[in-house]
């Protein structure tokens, strides 16, 4: 059910939905804002007989975008960090707890944004907030020792703790896969980093670290999942959460057709190189690093988490990151390689693309919301990122740019996310479309 909140002007008085434009030249402190109900949205992409979810993720649900006619919302602030730690008990979708961290954002009906110290950002409704007072000392975010602790906590127990230089590996499976995890994530961890610096991008360190969370097999994970992912739980592998800022998987080794028998807790580090080097073994790991890349984006800059991210480009990023090289010992040379799985989907959708897709790719998520079009939609955020970056590099860095310092829990409208494609690619859509149809077909 969809919360519906009364816009107020500057006095606290009602007032009526001015054009997303007009209001942020008017007020440009005060941004419109509505807080309703999270839900967990799962875009799932079908390769062969299984289920790979292309981004795991947490959208606000609001009463709908300014530019839908009878769209109310109030307005907001974005608020500078806070010093001080702030206490908020809060009651929401029948479970009550306090949290300890700062308000990111408020809106003028009393719903915040707040991020706790653990890296998790809650979105809480007014009437979901019971109390909120100042604490008596600084915020701070926790450390790899606390964090692990409360991760502990929090899961069923058996739970172990790897440490890599920027992760959090918190296992339940034999400790050989857990270093696999680690091993695979900080090679990503350093390509990733490299590749946007070397393309001019200020990405930086993460803030916190870096969380996975590794169950010992795919019931265990199951069971976990369905809290989170709902039904999709039986149809996937793993998964990033954007709102509590991990990803979730378990030891694909255990159920792998592709992989030998199970020797259990002594299966070793080599043995594991050894399965997923099988060329069955390609898609799963290209899907775990696509999570993986995910949470790159979101926690080195490059990206905010509830902010205005087209959806085709978070997707497209971490798509041209699919393409590992396991058995390069002097790096990460896959990085951006041809993904030949996506050019044909892309291939076989270019039977059938309406003159419309490239505009309805860049301004709605729906494509990748309806089953019928999502695998055509994923190949053709990938095909099109690859172009740009490709072809326009400083333009596509020029983009990222823009999307990377919007403003927390603002959505865009169709037309803002047209004009700012435009801003850095050119006003004639027709045009680069033309282009890029032209770039894809010389591909083999």
């Amino acid at each position: 059910m969809k919360i519906q909140n009364r816009l107020r002007d500057r006095h606290g008085k009602p007032g009526r939905l001015l054009p997303a434009e007009t209001r942020r030249k008017r007020h440009p402190q005060f941004q419109p804002f509505c807080f309703a109900r999270v839900l967990p949205v799962f875009i799932l992409f079908t390769f062969k007989l299984c289920v790979f979810p292309l981004f795991v993720f947490t959208l606000c649900v609001f009463p709908g975008h300014a530019s839908q006619a009878g769209t109310q919302a109030p307005s907001r602030a974005e608020k500078p960090s806070a010093s001080v730690v702030e206490i908020v008990e809060f009651e929401r979708e029948g479970k009550s707890g306090v949290l300890a961290g700062r308000v990111l954002v408020e809106a003028q009906d009393g719903g915040i944004l707040l991020e706790g110290e653990d890296g998790q950002l809650w979105p809480l409704l007014s009437e979901q907030v019971i109390s909120r007072r100042k604490g008596e000392r600084p915020f701070r975010r926790l450390g790899s020792e606390e964090l692990a602790r409360k991760l502990q906590e929090e899961l069923p127990p058996g739970f172990a703790v790897k440490k890599t230089a920027h992760y959090l590996i918190v296992y339940q499976t034999n400790e050989a896969y857990a270093s696999w995890c680690g091993w695979l994530f900080e090679r990503l961890y350093t390509a990733f980093i490299n590749f946007w610096k070397r393309r001019g991008l200020p990405v930086q360190a993460p803030e916190y670290p870096l969380v996975a969370i590794v169950f010992a097999n795919r019931s265990n994970f199951q069971v976990f999942a369905r809290e989170e992912a709902g039904q999709a739980a039986a149809t996937i592998i793993g998964y990033y959460h954007l709102e509590k800022n991990r990803m979730v998987l378990y030891d694909i080794t255990e159920t792998a057709t592709w992989a030998r028998p199970s020797t259990g807790s002594k299966r070793t580090l080599s043995e594991i190189n050894r399965i997923f080097l099988h060329p069955e073994a390609h898609r799963t790991v290209a899907t775990i690093i696509h999570e993986a890349t995910h949470q790159l984006c979101f926690n080195c800059g490059l990206l905010r988490r509830f902010s205005d991210c087209p959806l085709w480009l978070s997707e497209g990023i971490a798509i041209y990151f699919e393409t590992p090289d396991l058995q390069s010992t002097s790096g990460w040379r896959g990085v951006g390689e041809l993904n030949s799985v996506r050019l044909a989907d892309f291939r076989q959708y270019l039977a059938t693309r309406p003159e419309e897709s490239l505009k309805s790719l860049i301004a709605t998520e729906d494509r990748f919301r309806d089953p019928r079009q999502a695998q055509a939609a994923y190949a053709e955020a990938w095909a099109l990122t690859y172009f740009l970056i490709r072809r326009y590099p400083e333009r596509f860095n020029e983009y990222l740019r823009l999307i990377g310092q919007k403003p927390l829990m603002i959505w865009d409208d169709e037309s803002t996310r047209i004009k700012d494609f435009q801003e850095a690619f050119g006003p004639d859509l027709d045009r680069l479309d033309e282009e890029f149809l032209r770039y894809m077909e010389r591909l083999k």
